[in-house]
């Protein structure tokens, strides 16, 4: 296949995806999923309420919300963007206006969900960042007019089918149901140490290991004493390394024999 005549074959592969029932379903799922999580996220900041009520403020995420929380108007603003994204998404004519909108948002989110490790939006905000694609890609059909391609097809919209092929696209879903599983294993896989929400959640990740001692120093750093996250994992990596070199030193294990 040459190089001219992939976007052909990836525009007809497109317009097969169009025409199938299952994956219109898909993406009116994501629309309204997306569309709830921005309204109850949304109404919460218009109605000047700390998102995350829960979290301590020392907390990585913590001391951001609560930073975030009193920046005023700014803070209502974010609400009024997300409200406003999730009604554009319930809207057929302003689905795509919606997702345009919803995309910086929702990176925003999974970017520092995952700069401080906050579990609470650790699995849910790349999956919602790969839904927004998604409805961005469904309506490529518009967004291919403002996308930097050389040729164009002379229809700016693809109509709706009489009747959708009902083919149910086994190998789409299972692609689907694979990046939820590698998302969520990689949430409690993915790094060593979590702060998570609470001390005693922290403490809990390092019972019957090797690295119950440094573990705690972890926590209280993240969670007493309230230092950056960084400082705390590095801390974390230095007190790992001390207590492996004393547990495998010579003079330790003569005096583990002795007692």
């Amino acid at each position: 296949m040459t190089l001219a005549s992939l976007p052909e074959k990836l525009e007809s592969y497109y317009f097969s995806i169009k025409k199938n029932r299952w994956h219109w379903l898909f993406q009116l799922g994501c629309r309204i999923l997306l569309a709830y999580a921005f309204i109850v996220a949304g109404m919460v900041k218009i109605l000047g309420e700390r998102f995350a009520s829960g979290l301590s403020v020392i907390h990585p995420m913590g001391s951001y919300l609560e930073a975030l929380h009193h920046t005023g108007y700014y803070y209502t603003f974010i609400g009024v963007a997300q409200v406003l994204a999730a009604i554009l998404l319930l809207i057929s004519r302003t689905v795509l206006m919606g997702a345009l909108l919803y995309l910086p948002i929702i990176v925003n989110i999974w970017i520092l969900s995952f700069a401080v490790r906050f579990v609470g939006s650790y699995v849910t905000s790349p999956l919602m960042v790969l839904a927004n694609l998604y409805i961005l890609a469904w309506h490529y059909d518009k967004l291919r007019y403002i996308l930097p391609f050389n040729q164009y097809s002379k229809e700016v919209s693809f109509a709706k089918p009489v009747k959708y092929d009902k083919k149910f696209p086994f190998l789409f879903f299972a692609g689907v149901a694979s990046t939820m599983v590698f998302t969520v294993l990689y949430s409690f896989f993915g790094h060593e140490v979590m702060p998570q929400n609470s001390l005693k959640s922290c403490n809990a990740q390092f019972e019957n290991t090797e690295n119950r001692e440094a573990g705690s120093e972890f926590c209280e750093c993240v969670h007493t004493i309230g230092n950056p996250l960084d400082t705390c994992l590095e801390r974390f990596d230095q007190l790992k390394t001390s207590i492996h070199y004393l547990s495998r030193s010579p003079l330790h294990q003569e005096i583990a024999l002795i007692i």
